[in-house]
């Protein structure tokens, strides 16, 4: 009696607050498993509600991984936001702080970074995610323009940010994966995005 009196309260979730508990759970079973290992009955488990609450809000699995993906780039792009706030406009400094959140990120939630870079067969058909995505690229953009001192995105700028990008994203990935303890050499991860940040805006 006990048990059902439980169940009926956590199924009473006002729909929103469903949702958001629905993508913490998946959240968490990512990290834990890796979005290959996750089931729509196990997000139920943990969220604490029955099998047919999720289909209220997804459409199916693919949906739940796909809602949390979308928020974990939002985190990722608030937490650079957050980081530019020390550095004044226009300097490398600010270039680097992007790097440095790329990386922690990607140390700090693994499963969810993966899951962001690993929904490629049906990412482009998933406007929010390519939005949010794009947002975020943006925002290098913007700043390696204000370092040569424009307000304006040029070709170059675009260049320039995808090699910057293209460097974190690879050296985060060789950091989750384990490799850099590996490395033939002493790995220092904050001079070694400082010392890219000047290379490709020296060029």
């Amino acid at each position: 009696m006990k048990k059902g009196a439980q169940t009926q309260k956590r199924d009473t979730y006002h729909h929103g607050d469903l949702r958001a508990q629905l993508i913490e759970a998946t959240r968490q079973l990512v990290e834990e498993k890796g979005p290959d290992h996750f089931s729509v009955s196990e997000a139920c488990r943990v969220a604490g509600v029955s099998t047919a609450a999720p289909y209220k809000h997804f459409k199916d699995k693919d949906e739940m991984l796909h809602a949390v993906a979308i928020q974990g780039m939002q985190r990722q792009q608030g937490q650079m936001i957050e980081e530019l706030k020390p550095y004044q406009l226009g300097t490398l400094d600010r270039i680097i702080a992007l790097g440095r959140v790329y990386t922690r990120f990607a140390s700090q939630e693994p499963g969810v970074f993966r899951l962001m870079f690993g929904l490629s067969s049906d990412h482009d058909e998933v406007t929010e995610l390519v939005e949010t995505g794009t947002a975020t690229f943006e925002i290098v953009q913007l700043e390696v323009a204000a370092c040569r001192g424009s307000a304006e995105i040029n070709e170059q700028d675009v260049h320039r940010s995808f090699q910057l990008w293209s460097f974190v994203h690879g050296l985060s990935f060789l950091a989750i994966d384990g490799k850099l303890n590996k490395a033939p050499m002493p790995f220092d991860m904050e001079f070694m995005l400082a010392d890219v940040a000047q290379r490709v805006m020296a060029d």
